[in-house]
């Protein structure tokens, strides 16, 4: 078992780090002062070595050693660690994955447009809340909670504001009905008793506005850098890969080649249930798993 172990790993995280070198010597690729590569992919091989899939299968054993590669490449260009919460790997059939979280998303966007901050809310019932419009942007001019208003108070929207070098800040704003409707584009059952939108609403909340308000962003910078054709790749590489494993599925595990180009990661959208359920645990648990320090980056 060692000694297959370290034969993938010679074919997956050898070839990644001399991909990532060549980014960097070509001037491609741009790593933070307090972002070490070889480090994350260290964080990341031993995260795989326990990672199993929805049939509680070792993912390095099941999944293809392109997609294992192609999972850290994903994760490495776009500067995160898995180990700070910044996403997780799920395996999608033969498919391994690489899905940042929100903490993961907010990190790209701060490293891509030099934001200083990112602060994502939720408004409850019986807050103060206000904002403007001046020009289509966004700007929120009161909010004020009280004790009364958190305590069994129920989520009526949800904001975030990216504030730039420049002291200028970007918002975008959700109402709950808004929030919901995006939770339907799961396949976990968000109205289940007992699921993650359940258990933890002002958690995932967060997590969607994060989402919303940072792509809608990353976007409007036209940047056409490595790193966001990463970023912007992830939802097509999902699809693909739960397309792929669910025809594979429904094949009577027949065999589907796969495009060895097609790099990475997945959310909830083409899932049989019980894959759902496993793969949104483990995004609830990485997710909501942090300490009072925060996400770490």
């Amino acid at each position: 078992m060692s000694n297959q172990l370290a034969l993938v790993k010679k074919d997956t995280v050898d070839v990644v780090a001399a991909r990532v070198r060549e980014f960097q010597e070509r001037g491609e690729i741009h790593f933070p002062a307090n972002y070490s590569p070889e480090n994350a992919m260290k964080s990341a091989w031993l995260i795989l070595q326990n990672t199993l899939d929805r049939e509680k299968r070792p993912v390095l054993q099941v999944c293809t050693k392109d997609s294992i590669a192609n999972s850290l490449l994903d994760m490495v260009v776009q500067g995160l660690n898995p180990a700070k919460k910044q996403g997780y790997f799920i395996a999608y059939g033969k498919q391994l994955t690489f899905q940042r979280s929100y903490f993961g998303t907010m990190a790209v966007t701060k490293r891509v447009t030099g934001a200083k901050d990112i602060f994502p809310e939720v408004v409850y019932e019986g807050d103060e809340f206000e904002f403007e419009i001046s020009r289509g942007r966004k700007k929120i001019t009161k909010h004020k909670q009280t004790i009364a208003s958190i305590n069994g108070g129920e989520i009526v929207a949800a904001y975030c504001t990216v504030i730039l070098d420049d002291e200028r800040d970007f918002t975008e704003i959700m109402t709950m009905d808004e929030i919901r409707q995006a939770w339907k584009k799961s396949k976990q059952n968000p109205e289940k008793e007992g699921s993650t939108h359940q258990e933890f609403p002002q958690e995932m909340a967060k997590k969607t506005i994060v989402n919303r308000t940072c792509k809608i962003y990353l976007n409007s910078s036209d940047d056409s850098s490595l790193v966001m054709r990463h970023f912007n790749r992830q939802d097509e590489v999902i699809v693909e890969a739960e397309v792929a494993a669910e025809i594979a599925e429904n094949a009577n595990q027949e065999v589907i080649d796969i495009d060895a180009e097609v790099i990475h990661t997945a959310t909830e959208q083409s899932q049989s249930p019980e894959s759902r359920q496993t793969n949104t645990n483990a995004e609830a648990q990485q997710e909501l798993n942090f300490d009072d320090k925060g996400p770490g980056f």
